[in-house]
Parts: structure tokens; C-alpha cells; sequence
């Protein structure tokens, strides 16, 4: 090895700030960057740099707390000031422009970079220490610091052991002596035979006497602040006085060891090495037993937290049982890491803490309204488990499943049942989950382990009585992993979810006071034994009034705030939100509501962008109305500010009028229900010369073509009581003729029994010539005999048919209970015909009736085999 008065460094050196230690002359040490200034250097002179002198930096330590360092520096020395000008600084400052950072560095080579972005993107550097050095002047502060640096450890600084000078050569030949004999006494204590004990002899023979005190300083076990104490020590008879009394303390601490563990002071011997490396090879070296100390009182912390953590008896064996093993684990095995995971996710989890329920039932009920407007079904039931809860502390939470279409609601009520209860929420997204171990977790024996969903969540929360809502339930899917719709069975039910044990717990945890909130866009998809867990309360679609009081309460405000926008630039009337409602958003719930009224705002925002004014305009008092005449206007004055629903922007192609489709025998209109809410569909028919077949188009399921059928085969039987004949005139109507039967919107796959009585009318119209009435629409589900049975969906079909402006709703006579979910402003607008059998059905659906014989309601007299 060189000794440092070998070494020169440049003077200009990029400076590396850091806070994780202090660096000595001839010590190695690892550093990690991670300020921005710090890893430009990194990646500007070393990343890049090819030459020796290119991977010298220097390294200034901080002894500021790194969470408050900042990373603007005073604007003092800002300006580059000529070389010739440099004058030197006070002692550890550096003219105010590092605050507390010392004034003296390390000059360091950097032997080694590693780069990584876990937990965030950082370099860890290993770093060599060459000499000390003074800070003269700070050149530049970005993108790093640039600082001109004078040399201090040379050999000149060493004369004194060979100068001419008596006195300073016998008072450092005493303390150099001194310090060396000590050095030797310390290493005597340790076990010869360790290989890094050997290796720490030799160095005290081959390296210079002027580099044992910053060596051994960075062996031994001292604090950053002593480290700072002696890097400022730039006289050597002030280092070797600085150290020596360390190493003393070093030596009296291995002695009370040595005497607090006398039966075994062999063993001791081995036991107390220092760790691998030091001197000029890598790492910095410290006494192993401190190490020990340190890990032990960590231990000891956890042990603690476990015992106060208010586990059960059954959780708390178990993690007593992991931390015995812990104690006794080596830290290098891997099984370690997994260990100490599994106690502090255990620690962390809140087995008894839990929040108080507000339980005011009135500011619930006002909470709610505000919130949400219509959903009077959910709101109430909502109030009953408050109430209900009031009277009885001990209830379990329900499960709740909101089952309707998109847009309606279903989420953000679930948030707002839990403010409402005063709990925390959790949101937990099902959608397209496939593996069972996302809910009950992985066991800690594979790789890369980690608790299930429901653990993670009460985890973030930090309660055991949250609101969890598990979205879009209905759409979990199997795979090779397992079913997790059959690992929701435990959550959800509550006979069972007091034991919920997830895989990686391996111990049973209490879920009965987590009220667990589902959605869903519809049942069909969800398993029968998991529906079965749940209580069912269907959301049904808006009303267009309904639609018009959500767009003024909440949308608009939203989205004004959104674009930036205040109420006195864009106002829009209730007939315009109207008029978009029933021409362009025809939908269940009110999302692309809420994209129609955002592009009016961003129209809105144009104009104002490009300094337009509002003025009045005749058809309104105020300046900033949205019409129904500009929402198709394109010829506004540019002068006036645009407050246009552009057609060109969010326009839906508008679809024929129901009138026009029914121009023609043949078509009838039915209700149907879907996941996005209820529709109305067209169902055609023609007929042409042939041999009776029967042709069905439009993606249909099995249900409705044998629906098609039935009715087929009871209009032939009743052939005759209605006067249906076929092309030729003949009593059957499928003689010499063949039937297309078409469900329009063919690419959407359409199933169910509900389109029987549709398929009928249809037909019936085909068969007879005439029209069907353009403004009934209908649904139920018919059998051979020409009975006509109930069907759900009632509510949705019903509004659809509202929306559509239709006035007659045909409907089976059991469904007439289904009416009262049913706004009462959406009734007063309908005509409801409650039908039994088919023949009421014809007769409501053409103008003056159907012909044929007087439906009989009484059933045929049985006669008793009896």
C-alpha cells in the first residue's frame, strides 16, 4: 500500500453529501444515493468516467437529520470566482454555503457501483478513503457540487517524525509508540486463530504509523459523532490523542465481557472477532459483538409488541413459538427475513382494535340524501341496520349485494354507508380475479408468500370492523388455481367468518364485525352457494327526472370543478339537461351523462381559454345558458361565448322513432333486461313461399328459440279461432310458407323467456295483416296453452319502455306487485294492461282488439278419479 503522502488528488472534485456515515482515510466504506444531486454525480462522473482521476469524489458528511436535509443551498457563492481569487474558510464551514456539513472531506475512489430501483431507484457506491481535504470554494451547486479542494494529509504534514525538531519528533514518537502498544493489546484479546483477527496483526505491522489511527477508528465500535472528531484532527498528534482513549474504551468493554462470561472465555474468544473486511479492503469493520446487541434488542422489541399486541391465546402461542425460533435463527439464512415478516404482519393486524359506530339515525338519514339522490330502497335498508344495531350492540354485520347496471351507484354508496357509520372503507376489485389464494392467502412455505386480500385490507385499515366492498363479485373466474368465488364462501358467511383463517395467518381471525358490501351487474354469473350468503337488493336505473336532479346536484357542480369553471360561465337549464337526457343518453345509470356534460364544459373552457365574453343572448336572461336551440346550433356569433353541446363532439347517432319501425305487419316491441339496465327490442317477421320452416337471426339463446316455437305451435292450434291462414289461403299457416323470425342488434347475444309474448304478437300481426299498436310494448313468459307467466326485471323494463316514450306496458297479472318499486310520476305517465293468457294479450295489442273467441279465466272442471 502507498501511504497518503503518495497520493494526489485533483483540485477541483465533485462532492458526494451523504448522512449514512463518516469516511476515513484508508477505511472502505458502503454509501447509498438516493438525492437527485448525488445521483447525477453518480451517473455523470463515475457511470462514465474512464480514468483514475475520474472516480475520485469527494465525500463530505452531513450530520443534519436526512429526512430535513434540503436540497437548495443558499445563493452566497452562486457565482464561479476565479481560482487566483480562492481564500481559505474557517474551520468546519464552508462560508455558509453547506450550513452544517463540515468543511472537511475524504477524498474517495469509487471501486464499486450498483445500481437498483427497489424500494426506489438509488446507486450504492463502495467506497475507498485516499486523504483528507479542505473545502476552499464551492464553484457550482448543480447539477452536483463542484468544490475547489486543498490536500492536508501529505507527507509533510508526517515530518515531524523525522524533523529536526526535538521535541515534536520525541512527542509523536512517544504517542505513535503508545498508540501502537495499545493497538497490540487489543488485538491480544481476540482469538488469533479467526482469520480476520490474523489479518488486523499483520496490518499493524505493514501499514504506517501516521494511518493506524484513522484505520482503527474505523474498526472499532464508535459513534458517527466521534468519527466526525476525528476526521477534523488534522494534526497527527491531535489524532493519536483522540483515539487512544477509544481504544482503551474498546479494550475495558471486552474485558467486563470476558468477565460476565468467564466459564467460557474460549469460546468467547471466537465469538467476539470483528466483522470481515477493513483496512484498505472492503467494508468497514466493528465489533461483532455489538451486532449481537443491536439484533438482540430488536428481538426484544418484538417480543414486546407481540405480548402487548392483544392477540388471542391461540395467535399469541403461535407467534411465541416463531419468535423461540427467530432467537435461535441466524440472520444470514433466508428463513429469517420470512420469519420476521410473518411477526410483524401479525403485530400489525388489529386483533382487537376497532372504531365506535355513530348510530344517529338521523344524521344518517340526512347524510345519505345528500349524497345520493332516489335509491329510497337501499337508503332504508341501510337505516334498518342502523337501527336494528342501535338496539343491539352484538348484531354481525350483513352481507349486502347491490345487484343493477353500470353508472347507478353501487360504489360510491357503499362509501357513503360508511361514512355514515363513522367506519373506515376498503375497496377491494374482484374483476377478473382468478386465484383462490388472492382471498385466502399463500402459506408461508412457497416463495414470494403473502396474505390473502381480506388480511391486506385490515392491515391498511387498522381496524377490525371496516367497511369492505367487494366489487364486481359477479365477475370471478376459475382457473388452474382454484375457485375464488368458493374461498369467498368463509368471508361471507356469517356463521362461519368468526374463524376466517387465512393460509398465511395459519390462525384464525375474527371477521363477524365487518359489514361486507357487495356489487354486482347481475346474479345469472354468480354462484348459487355464494349468492345464498348475501341479501340481494336490486338498483334498479334512473328516471329521467331522477337523471335531471342527478345532473344539478352533483354531476354539473363536479364537473365545473373538474374544467376549472364557475357557475357564472356555463349554466345549464333543466329542459337542455332534459333534452340531452331523452335524444343522447339513453342509459340505466348516469356516467355517459356525466361525459356529455364534461364536453360542454371543455367546449366552454375553449372560449374562455381564448378570451371570449359572454353576452345575453334573447332566448334567456342570463349569459351563460346552454339551449336546446345551440345544442345543434353551429352557427354561433363568435363574439358570444359558446355555451354549445357540440354535435360533433358527443352526438349518439340518433336511432329511428319507434313509429317508423312499425310501419309495416310483422313487428312488435318487447322489454328486455340486461346488465346495463332494461331495453326495449324489436322483434321482426316475414314470411315467403316454402315448405314451413322456421328461420331464427339475431344471436339467440336456447330459451328464446324455444320460445319462438311455442308460439309457432300455438297459433297453429288456434289457427281457426282467429282466422290466421297462410300465403295460399289455407287453414295452416306454416302450409307452402316458411317464416324469418329477426331479433335486430344481431352481434348482442340475447336469451331469456320473457320475449314469449312478443314473439306471439309478432307473429299474430304477421299471420293477420295487421299493424301492432307503435306505442305497447310488452313482456312475459307464455307456455304451450297459452298461459302467460311471470318474469323479473319488472322495474328496469318499465323504465326502459318511460324512456323510450312509450305509453302502454303489457305484463303478466302476477307481475302487477312488482309495480309499487315503480315511481309514482312514472306510472301516472303509463298505461299498464296485467295479462293471464295470450288472448288478452292480442286483444290489448291491436286497436279494437284481436278476433277471436272470449278468453275463458275459469279453469276446465276436474272430474275425481276419487
Amino acid at each position: 500500500m502507498s501511504s497518503s503522502g503518495d497520493i494526489r488528488i485533483p483540485s477541483r472534485l465533485p462532492l458526494l453529501l451523504t448522512h449514512e456515515g463518516v469516511l476515513l482515510p484508508g477505511s472502505t466504506m458502503r454509501v447509498s444515493v438516493d438525492t437527485a444531486r448525488n445521483m447525477q454525480l453518480v451517473r455523470s462522473r463515475l457511470l462514465k468516467g474512464t480514468s483514475l482521476k475520474s472516480t475520485i469524489i469527494g465525500v463530505v458528511p452531513n450530520s443534519r437529520d436526512p429526512e430535513h436535509e434540503t436540497e437548495e443551498l443558499p445563493a452566497l457563492h452562486r457565482s464561479v470566482v476565479p481560482t487566483a481569487t480562492v481564500t481559505p474558510v474557517p474551520h468546519r464551514t464552508i462560508c455558509g454555503d453547506f450550513r452544517n456539513r463540515c468543511a472537511i472531506g475524504t477524498a474517495g475512489l469509487a471501486v464499486q457501483v450498483v445500481g437498483s430501483n427497489w424500494p426506489k431507484p438509488h446507486y450504492t457506491l463502495l467506497i475507498t478513503g485516499l486523504c483528507r481535504f479542505r473545502v476552499e470554494q464551492l464553484l457550482r451547486e448543480r447539477p452536483f457540487p463542484v468544490a475547489v479542494v486543498q490536500q492536508l494529509d501529505k507527507l509533510e504534514q508526517y515530518a515531524g517524525l523525522d524533523s529536526g525538531d526535538a521535541d515534536v519528533s520525541s512527542e509523536l514518537g512517544e504517542l505513535s509508540q503508545r498508540f501502537y502498544e495499545v493497538a497490540l493489546q487489543l488485538v491480544g484479546m481476540l482469538d488469533i486463530s479467526v482469520p480476520v483477527v490474523a489479518k488486523l496483526r499483520r496490518l499493524l505491522d505493514s501499514l504506517p504509523r501516521e494511518a493506524l489511527p484513522d484505520v482503527l477508528t474505523s474498526m472499532i465500535h464508535v459513534s458517527n459523532k466521534e468519527k466526525l472528531e476525528i476526521l477534523d484532527a488534522v494534526s497527527l498528534a491531535e489524532r493519536f490523542k483522540k483515539v487512544l482513549p477509544l481504544l482503551t474504551r474498546q479494550m475495558e468493554g471486552l474485558k467486563l465481557l470476558q468477565r460476565t462470561r468467564k466459564p467460557r472465555l474460549d469460546d468467547d474468544r471466537r465469538i467476539i472477532p470483528i466483522r470481515k473486511g477493513g483496512g484498505l479492503a472492503p467494508g468497514q469493520l466493528s465489533m461483532e459483538d455489538d451486532g449481537e446487541e443491536e439484533d438482540s434488542d430488536d428481538t426484544s422489541l418484538l417480543e414486546r409488541r407481540v405480548r402487548g399486541s392483544n392477540m388471542p391465546e391461540a395467535a399469541l402461542r403461535v407467534c411465541l413459538k416463531e419468535l423461540k425460533r427467530l432467537k435461535k435463527m441466524p440472520q444470514s439464512m433466508p428463513e429469517y427475513a420470512l420469519t420476521r415478516n410473518y411477526l410483524e404482519l401479525m403485530v400489525e393486524l388489529p386483533w382487537s382494535k376497532s372504531t365506535t359506530d355513530c348510530l344517529d339515525i338521523r344524521a344518517a338519514r340526512v347524510l345519505l340524501d345528500s349524497d345520493h339522490y332516489a335509491m329510497e330502497k337501499l337508503k332504508r335498508r341501510v337505516l334498518e341496520y342502523l337501527a336494528v344495531r342501535q338496539l343491539r350492540n352484538s348484531l354481525k354485520g350483513p352481507i349486502l349485494c347491490f345487484v343493477g347496471p353500470p353508472g347507478v351507484g353501487k360504489t360510491s354508496v357503499g362509501r357513503s354507508i360508511a361514512r355514515t357509520l363513522g367506519r373506515e372503507f376498503h375497496r377491494i376489485a374482484l374483476g377478473g380475479v382468478c386465484d383462490q389464494s388472492d382471498i385466502r392467502g399463500h402459506r408461508r412455505t412457497y416463495v414470494g408468500s403473502m396474505p390473502g386480500r381480506i388480511i391486506n385490507g385490515l392491515k391498511a385499515v387498522g381496524v377490525n370492523n371496516p367497511v369492505f366492498l367487494l366489487d364486481e363479485v359477479d365477475k370471478l373466474t376459475k382457473s388452474l388455481q382454484g375457485d375464488p368465488a368458493a374461498a369467498l364462501l368463509e368471508v361471507l358467511d356469517p356463521e362461519q367468518n368468526h374463524s376466517f383463517t387465512d393460509h398465511y395467518l395459519n390462525v384464525p381471525f375474527d371477521l363477524s364485525q365487518v359489514l361486507f358490501i357487495a356489487t354486482a351487474n347481475t346474479t345469472a354469473t354468480i354462484p348459487p352457494a355464494l349468492l345464498d350468503r348475501m341479501e340481494v337488493l336490486q338498483v334498479p336505473g334512473y328516471t329521467q327526472e331522477e337523471k335531471v336532479e342527478i345532473a344539478h346536484r352533483h354531476l354539473i357542480p363536479h364537473q365545473l370543478e373538474q374544467h376549472g369553471l364557475t357557475p357564472q360561465q356555463v349554466q345549464i337549464p333543466q329542459d337542455t339537461t332534459l333534452d340531452i337526457i331523452s335524444r343522447y343518453t339513453r342509459e340505466a345509470g348516469v356516467r355517459t351523462l356525466e361525459r356529455k356534460i364534461g364536453a360542454i364544459c371543455r367546449a366552454v373552457a375553449v372560449k374562455v381559454a381564448e378570451g371570449h365574453k359572454a353576452t345575453k343572448t334573447p332566448s334567456s336572461s342570463s349569459s351563460s345558458e346552454v339551449t336546446t336551440g345551440e345544442i345543434s346550433d353551429t352557427q354561433i356569433d363568435p363574439r358570444c361565448m359558446v355555451y354549445v353541446w357540440s354535435i360533433l363532439l358527443c352526438h349518439y347517432s340518433q336511432p329511428p322513432q319507434v313509429s317508423e319501425r312499425l310501419t309495416l305487419p310483422g313487428v312488435a316491441i318487447g322489454l328486455a333486461w340486461t346488465p346495463l339496465g332494461g331495453e326495449i327490442m324489436f322483434v321482426e317477421a316475414s314470411r315467403m313461399e316454402g315448405d314451413g320452416q322456421l328461420t331464427l337471426t339475431g344471436q339467440l339463446g336456447d330459451i328464446m328459440k324455444e320460445s319462438a316455437h311455442l308460439a309457432i305451435s300455438w297459433l297453429r292450434t288456434n289457427a281457426k279461432a282467429y282466422q290466421l291462414t297462410n300465403m295460399a289461403g289455407g287453414p295452416d299457416p306454416l302450409e307452402g310458407t316458411d317464416v324469418h323470425l329477426h331479433f335486430p342488434a344481431g352481434a348482442v347475444t340475447k336469451d331469456g323467456p320473457s320475449a314469449g309474448v312478443t314473439i306471439v304478437t309478432c307473429l299474430a300481426s304477421l299471420f293477420s295483416g295487421r299493424l301492432v299498436r307503435s306505442d305497447v310494448a310488452m313482456t312475459g313468459e307464455i307456455t304451450l296453452r297459452g298461459l302467460v307467466l311471470p318474469v323479473g326485471g319488472i322495474k328496469d323494463k318499465v323504465l326502459a319502455a318511460h324512456r323510450a316514450g312509450l305509453r302502454c306496458v303489457i305484463l303478466p297479472k302476477r307481475n302487477e306487485k312488482d309495480l309499487e318499486e315503480i315511481p309514482a310520476h312514472v306510472r301516472a305517465d303509463l298505461q299498464f294492461v296485467a295479462t293471464s293468457c295470450l288472448a288478452e294479450v292480442l286483444d290489448a295489442a291491436f286497436d279494437g282488439g284481436f278476433r277471436g273467441p272470449a278468453p275463458s279465466l275459469a279453469p276446465p272442471p276436474v272430474l275425481s278419479k276419487l
